[in-house]
């Protein structure tokens, strides 16, 4: 079992398209969609809500991600008629990019709280020059440095599987300088094939974070 996600949209097509684009990234993850109304318009339905919600109930937890203002208030209203809506959170991302984020740390086996947090970090585009608290508590714990070996570089996937791996980790990560839980931040490096990727750590985690990043370079993703 892992954390499952639901996505809430006013379009069904929105909605079954971004499932159809998290799950490339994280196949053993279930991802539901409940986009639309009833009879097939824009508009979001408490039913569908309901219905996907009570699918997709389990022990580890469900996230619930949503694209406009309406679609929350239909998700917090189907949550409270929930038998345990403590298991549900709610996250407040991007449908899109959050979706891909919050997929690709369930696949990693983060708890519903750690998923949540991977959403919701795709906001935090961390700029090159103020990237993370952790700079400020000196020397990194853990650090080294990777040579992009994939193809395309640091695009979406790459981006989303450091993001989501590094949010279930117990440690503050920059990856040259950018906030590495932040999958948004990530994709704005720009980083080519045969970019180094200099990846500091601080924490409890700190050499396990960097390992898991190397690891992942290393393998380029398991891309060409």
């Amino acid at each position: 079992m892992t954390v499952r996600l639901v996505v809430v949209s006013h379009s069904e097509k929105i909605a079954d398209g971004a499932v159809e684009l998290a799950a490339q990234m994280a196949p053993d993850v279930v991802i539901l969609p409940a986009g639309g109304t009833d009879d097939g318009r824009i508009g979001t339905s408490l039913e569908k809500v309901m219905a996907a919600l009570e699918q997709a109930a389990g022990e580890d937890g469900t996230v619930v991600l949503t694209d406009l203002g309406s679609a929350v208030m239909t998700a917090e209203s189907a949550v409270e008629f929930l038998p345990d809506p403590d298991t549900v959170l709610l996250a407040d991302a991007p449908l899109v990019e959050g979706l891909v984020a919050a997929a690709v740390a369930a696949q990693a086996g983060a708890d519903a709280a750690g998923v949540k947090q991977a959403a919701e970090a795709v906001r935090r585009a961390a700029a090159p020059e103020a990237p993370s608290e952790a700079e400020t508590v000196g020397p990194p714990d853990a650090a080294g440095d990777f040579e992009l070996v994939n193809q395309a570089g640091m695009h979406a996937r790459p981006a989303a599987k450091i993001a989501g791996g590094i949010s279930g980790l117990e440690a503050e990560v920059t990856v040259n300088g950018v906030d590495g839980a932040s999958m948004t931040g990530l994709m704005t490096l720009g980083a080519g094939r045969g970019s180094i990727l200099h990846v500091e750590a601080w924490g409890p985690d700190a050499a396990k974070a960097v390992k898991y990043v190397g690891g992942l370079v290393e393998a380029g993703f398991g891309e060409p």
